[in-house]
């Protein structure tokens, strides 16, 4: 017989995750249907389109949500994913469907960012969430128990503890399983069911959750984690899958990094993008050369490094060199502030990945015009 599933509350007073009394402004990193509130309700505000049961918003408004745009009160969204809109298109479509979303790609690529804002965008809350791991059990996507409750009085409704994935398939939300094929296969494969059949069997108790209408998954998956966990072709065909690619141009990289850099330096307290946009533009013309293999102009073949010299990793970069800029110098990110940083992406192998990068700044970053204090602060760090 179905069995319903309860929401269950925490109180992040005792479970240590935040103040009992913490606003979203206070928090580090706020969830994204916290950050971006006023948004999400000034497109539900004016969104008429077709909903789909139990969401939020109509695929039109999501996908806008993502992509940015204006509203016709003049309301601006902020877009949120940088890229192919028909690639947003065809997630939120899928997310439509009774079919699961797989998002693809290599490191870097927005993938969790993705996947939380879709969540967001068509549930209200991205938190139901499965964090893929080689220690991830079987009871991280089924179903727990309160071993106390059990062994007082048997296995009972009341000693369940239900997953995020049970909770949204009770509930009609959005779920989130990320880094898929990090998890040992024989768990990926307990998704088979849930996936196929939308039910989740309870054989302690002779009943089962039955999936309800709003209910979906999306998972992302890192492309260099193949042959680690992949994933079986019965499970595989259970999602549409939808490759997150790197940024085609460098003014795309550009405008990811700086966006994302103001989004977490604001919350840092850190200066403003805009003093250190040149900075920010070596950086990415930097990561994109040694990833691409060849300088901007094609003229010049590198070698590239071990590391993925990913978009995810130039805004880190950059967000310590304006913390180095704001704590230690005049606030103003300067080549010095972020060479360090460089360095720890890309020498990831000390023997390998060394040769490549004193190659590529003794014949490249050297050579370039304006890049001089770059290269001096480079050569510094790298001793």
């Amino acid at each position: 017989m179905p069995v319903s599933v309860e929401p269950t509350s925490v109180d992040p007073s005792r479970d240590g995750s935040a103040p009992a009394n913490a606003t979203p402004a206070q928090t580090l990193r706020p969830h994204a249907e916290d950050a971006f509130g006023a948004e999400l309700a000034a497109l539900a505000a004016q969104d008429d389109r077709p909903r789909p049961a139990r969401w939020r918003l109509s695929p039109w408004a999501v996908a806008t949500y993502l992509l940015g745009g204006t509203l016709p009160d003049g309301t601006v969204i902020t877009p949120k994913y940088i890229g192919p809109r028909r690639i947003v298109e065809v997630a939120v479509t899928t997310l439509a469907t009774d079919r699961a979303l797989l998002l693809l790609g290599v490191p870097g690529t927005a993938k969790t960012w993705v996947s939380e804002h879709l969540a967001a965008a068509v549930s209200g809350d991205s938190t139901l969430l499965v964090q893929g791991t080689a220690g991830t059990p079987e009871e991280a996507i089924r179903y727990g128990w309160n071993y106390a409750r059990l062994l007082a009085h048997g296995p009972s409704r009341d000693a369940l503890v239900p997953s995020p994935v049970m909770r949204a398939m009770a509930e009609g939300m959005t779920a989130r399983v990320e880094e898929l094929t990090r998890i040992p296969a024989d768990v990926q494969d307990t998704l088979i069911t849930i996936l196929s059949e939308k039910t989740l069997p309870i054989p302690e108790l002779g009943q089962e959750v039955q999936a309800v209408r709003g209910f979906n998954l999306i998972a992302t998956a890192n492309d260099r984690d193949r042959g680690i966990n992949e994933l079986s072709s019965a499970l595989r065909r259970r999602f549409n899958t939808v490759v997150l690619p790197l940024p085609e141009t460098p003014e795309a990289e550009l405008d990811i990094v700086s966006r994302r850099v103001d989004q977490i330096g604001r919350s840092l307290d850190l200066p403003a993008v805009p003093d250190g946009i040149d900075e920010i533009r070596r950086v990415v013309t930097v990561f994109r050369e040694l990833r691409d293999g060849v300088t901007t102009d094609g003229r010049t073949k590198l070698k590239s490094p071990s590391g993925t010299l990913s978009t995810a990793e130039a805004i880190s970069v950059v967000t310590g060199g304006l913390a180095l800029a704001a704590h230690f110098g005049d606030g103003v990110l300067r080549a010095g502030d972020v060479a360090a940083g460089i360095l720890g992406a890309v020498v990831r192998d000390p023997a390998a990945d060394r040769v490549v990068w004193r190659e590529y700044l003794e014949t490249v970053i050297r050579e370039r015009d304006g890049w001089k204090d770059f290269y001096r602060a480079c050569r510094e760090v790298s001793g």
